[in-house]
């Protein structure tokens, strides 16, 4: 078996550091195989893989705001703990492409490689940034970053040029914001070879392909819903509906005029820009690696700011470039490893200004040691990730006893993708989450398609936002059958 694992290791090119590395990674993953279901986004994408698995419409039939890529490998995972071993294997891959990347633009030079890609690994692995969790981020770097290895250490063919495009158009498939990816290598060329006519020429000629390349699995993923009948709803719900995301923090900027009310988008777009321009025009003294990294930096933070929401995933975008220039600050005795706190100025003011969360590493792991070793029992355990979670589990029990897998059960509160995903049952309505249909729908509506569908159960937590619209319903139709923990469970009475 070593033998195997020697063997595969070497045909892969992966030196014994990196592969000692990577078994650190996989270790320190091992708590999230066993953690519970608790963590919504989570649970959203696990609620609407389910529904793909039972033939119900994506985008249509359940509704969330990403394109489908995310959908699918939750579908195709069918548990959470299969949907974790799959971010397992995004994350080791997203590893081993970072360190191919930093052993080409660090070529001979080990240390720097060593110290980047090891900084990479623990930022994208650990709790700290939500590594932990199946968001979008850690899957859509797998495919960032293969179409960015190609594109700097392969020969640039047709062939490869448009199998990096692909690449970067399933990254923008999992999320919009992985579209900034699809600039930086372009730009890295136009840098760094200048604006001289026949690398112009090359340059544009390159960035045809890769656009080609791009555009194959966007424009199928129109064709296929399309086909299906399903292409407005996709349309709207995957990406125009991203455009009201952004910014959407600021509710209170919602009557002001377009351009007052996305007057510091256009800010971080120029900071962007001006950073780029400035790193053009000092080319000629600064390295490879550092111009890579501060314009992969400049269009990531822009891309982690587009909504300006403070979710700590979405800084993973970032991490490449900023264990790029933590290796040269580390390890180069250069002018650069003083200039280098220019770009890591940036990468430090936007969590600090925007405020991003961050979630605690330690505890952590002790948590889940102390649930091991039987220190800690199973309810206090799921109860310290949420304290609402052990009765999400007897909901979702009482679900599972009580109805068909086929049967359709309507959940209302802050906790429904969670008893959605343990139950494996659906929504009557395209919403799965309570602030669906705050942000496009209405309580009435809600009601009305209530009204027409009759799910077998009606479940109201105990923590839900009024819902007085529902009363009539309930009082005509329905009998409540269970409460736990004052989460109230309604049968239907026919």
């Amino acid at each position: 078996m070593l033998k195997k694992i020697h063997d595969l290791l070497e045909k892969l090119n992966i030196p014994n550091w990196l592969a000692i590395l990577l078994f650190v990674c996989l270790l320190l993953r091992i708590p999230s195989f066993f953690e519970p279901f608790y963590y919504g986004d989570e649970m959203i994408y696990l609620t609407l893989g389910q529904g793909l698995r039972q033939g119900v419409a994506l985008y249509s039939g359940l509704h969330d705001n990403k394109p489908p890529v995310l959908y699918l490998i939750a579908a195709l995972a069918g548990s959470l703990v299969w949907f974790k071993v799959f971010l397992a294997i995004a994350s080791l891959i997203s590893i081993v492409l970072f360190a191919k990347i930093a052993g080409k633009i660090f070529e001979g030079k080990l240390k720097t490689q060593k110290v980047a890609t090891l900084l990479f690994a623990l930022l994208t692995t650990l709790p700290l940034l939500e590594g932990n969790t199946a968001n979008a981020e850690n899957f859509m770097m797998a495919f960032s970053l293969g179409a960015i290895y190609i594109l700097l250490s392969k020969k640039l063919n047709i062939k490869n040029l448009l199998f990096s495009g692909f690449l970067f158009g399933v990254s923008f498939l999992t999320k919009v914001p992985a579209i900034f990816d699809l600039p930086i290598i372009i730009l890295f060329w136009i840098i760094t070879t200048g604006l001289k006519k026949d690398n112009l020429i090359k340059i544009i000629k390159n960035s045809f392909y890769i656009t080609v390349g791009f555009l194959i699995p966007v424009v199928l993923s129109f064709i296929w819903y399309g086909v299906g009948g399903h292409l407005g709803d996709y349309v709207k719900a995957a990406f125009m509906q991203n455009v009201g995301y952004v910014s959407s923090w600021r509710p209170g900027d919602v009557q002001k005029s377009f351009l007052a009310k996305n007057a510091p988008l256009l800010i971080r777009f120029l900071v962007a820009s001006l950073g780029i321009i400035i790193t053009f025009f000092f080319r000629r003294r600064l390295s490879k690696p550092f111009v890579l990294a501060s314009v992969w930096l400049m269009l990531s933070l822009f891309a982690v700011t587009l909504s300006e929401r403070p979710y700590p995933h979405y800084l993973l975008q970032s991490v490449g470039p900023i264990a790029i220039l933590l290796g040269i600050l580390f390890t180069r005795q250069t002018v650069e490893q003083s200039l280098v706190v220019i770009p890591l100025f940036f990468a430090l003011f936007v969590p600090v200004y925007y405020k991003f969360w961050y979630y605690p590493t330690s505890s952590y792991y002790l948590r889940f040691m102390k649930y091991v070793v039987g220190v800690t029992n199973k309810e206090k355990y799921l109860s310290g990730f949420n304290k609402y979670t052990p009765r999400n589990y007897q909901i979702a029990d009482f679900l599972l006893s009580s109805s068909y897998k086929k049967d359709r059960v309507f959940v209302w509160g802050p906790d429904s993708p969670i008893i959605y995903a343990l139950s494996r049952r659906i929504s009557p309505i395209k919403f799965v989450a309570d602030y669906h249909v705050f942000d496009y729908s209405s309580k009435n509506e809600v009601v009305k398609m209530l009204s027409v569908s009759k799910p077998r159960f009606i479940v109201i937590t105990s923590e839900a936002k009024p819902f007085l619209e529902i009363t009539g319903l309930l009082r005509q139709n329905y009998l409540l059958v269970n409460k736990i923990d004052d989460a109230e469970i309604w049968s239907l009475t026919n």
